[in-house]
């Protein structure tokens, strides 16, 4: 063969890999709403910018006739590129070839490159549609689905890993995504499930369909298994690639940098009026955060699930930080199994990946109920509580309202390291609120009284005027100073430059025990 039909053979083999499974089954992909995975690296990646990795491989297997289903690619695209001209790894499954079904190949081809990515030091982007592991190959798939988990584990704290599902996801494939950091979802062509409607309907007589049991909602409103959800593969890519611009590239790079025109010095007057002189009234703490980050850009994780606390990433002067704030919006802002988790797992992500923590504190407590004690908040409680007082970044908390009992140290408080905490002066900082701490101090007064009601409502004053603000906590060093609301940006800004350098040491073990 002269070096004509070498390049002839080689230009035909990459167009057989890059028409997939081909135009009839590209076509049926296009009819149910899906991009193919070629079209999703494309449109996530910068332009022209991707490399593809073991183009040529494919199944070894020759059980159940597989030897006539060998296709290039083995049903899944990897390589890297680069989104805003940083490098990142990714793999994406394709549908149109055996459904897009794991096998020992398809395994290795995803190995390979998340191999890649931990040794460069680089994210890690996972795109999935896929069948599940592929029948014919038996153990050999399974194999492949425990490498892959295996390393979802060593690189987790390393390098960023994003899982996106555009398509099923059923089975052993759910178990990367759960383990990486972030996972998007694509409203209406998304499901995650160990197992399927069929058979949840043959074991236990329940019928549901598979976008109530594991659709873009479910997860993302009721199980918490997924952080964002969108309304088409384009707004998730979108959202992917903004993600990815406030994460660092792995646990020992710094965190991004973005340069912004908003005044280190701007002074947020909207602030001075934002809290009830009710201190039972709600109010949004969503307008707290985007009055203190640069231009009000604010990217929120986890927007539908457990909504009375706030998790996400904002920047100051520039920087990438993490934010978590109680929302009384919702539930009072109270802390409650979900809150917990939700809080605790993105502090652990921010502590990992070296981006400073930011609390707003405005919480009354736990969530009472049988429901809740039965559910473990104990134990979901302790989550927050361990995730805080691990964290060895800079950690800034700002007290806005009432901070009460176990809740009040929970919030990132002194007493679990923070490193500097301010408060406003309409902090309430108590073991528990005026109302209840009144009822038992007082509880002989007002039982003697020959107007019960009256002297309740006295005491629970003088109550208040005591205890009902920050200054014994300030008294103690345990806020470190009462600040006008107004110059909270200057304040945290000046505290992240200040802790820039912090270093913290903790005692050698192989890891600690959190209570999962």
């Amino acid at each position: 063969m002269d070096n004509q039909s070498r390049m002839a053979l080689l230009n035909e083999k990459r167009s057989q890999v890059n028409l997939g499974g081909g135009e009839e089954k590209i076509k049926k992909q296009h009819e149910a709403g899906k991009k193919t995975a070629r079209e999703r690296i494309n449109a996530l990646l910068d332009e022209n910018s991707f490399v593809e990795l073991n183009a040529f491989a494919e199944t070894r297997s020759i059980d159940f006739d597989m030897q006539k289903k060998k296709v290039p690619g083995d049903g899944v695209v990897t390589g890297y590129g680069s989104i805003n001209g940083r490098l990142v790894f990714v793999s994406s499954q394709d549908f149109t070839v055996i459904g897009g079904s794991l096998g020992e190949m398809h395994a290795k081809k995803i190995t390979n490159v998340m191999d890649m990515a931990i040794k460069t030091g680089a994210p890690f982007i996972s795109i999935n549609d896929s069948g599940g592991a592929r029948i014919e190959e038996g153990i050999d798939a399974l194999k492949g689905f425990g490498e892959i988990f295996t390393r979802n584990t060593h690189a987790s704290g390393v390098i960023p890993q994003i899982s996106v599902i555009m398509g099923p996801c059923a089975g052993g494939a759910v178990y990367s995504p759960a383990i990486t950091d972030f996972v998007f979802m694509v409203e209406n062509t998304s499901q995650m499930f160990i197992t399927g409607p069929q058979v949840i309907k043959a074991v236990t007589g329940e019928d549901v369909t598979f976008n109530e049991l594991g659709g873009a909602d479910a997860h993302n409103s009721k199980s918490g298994v997924a952080h964002f959800k969108s309304e088409n593969e384009d707004e998730c890519i979108e959202k992917i690639r903004k993600l990815i611009s406030f994460l660092p590239d792995n646990n020992l790079s710094d965190v991004p940098y973005l340069e912004t025109n908003d005044d280190v010095n701007r002074i947020a007057d909207n602030l001075i009026d934002i809290i009830p002189d009710d201190s039972n009234k709600p109010y949004d703490a969503m307008e707290i955060i985007t009055s203190v980050v640069d231009n009000g850009d604010f990217f929120e994780v986890q927007e539908h699930f457990a909504k009375n606390i706030i998790v996400g990433f904002g920047r100051m002067n520039g920087k990438t930080i993490g934010i978590v704030a109680n929302q009384p919006r919702f539930l009072a802002g109270v802390l409650d199994v979900d809150s917990s988790d939700k809080a605790a797992r993105f502090v652990r992500f921010c502590d990992s990946f070296n981006i400073p923590i930011v609390s707003f504190t405005d919480v009354p407590g736990y969530l009472p109920g049988v429901n809740q004690e039965h559910s473990g908040i104990i134990r979901h409680g302790a989550k927050l509580l361990y995730a805080f007082a691990e964290a060895t970044v800079p950690k800034i908390n700002v007290i806005l309202r009432k901070a009460y009992g176990g809740a009040y140290i929970a919030m990132n408080s002194k007493h679990l390291g923070a490193d500097m905490v301010f408060a406003w002066p309409t902090a309430e900082i108590a073991v528990m609120g005026p109302e209840g701490a009144a009822n038992i101090i007082f509880r002989k007064e007002i039982g003697n009284s020959d107007d019960p009601v009256a002297t309740r409502n006295k005491l629970i004053n003088e109550y208040k005027e005591k205890f009902s603000n920050p200054y014994i906590a300030a008294a103690r060093g345990y806020v470190d100073d009462v600040i006008e609301p107004e110059s909270t940006r200057i304040r945290i800004i000046s505290a992240l430059e200040m802790l820039a350098g912090k270093r913290e040491r903790r005692p050698a073990k192989k890891h600690g025990n959190i209570p999962l």
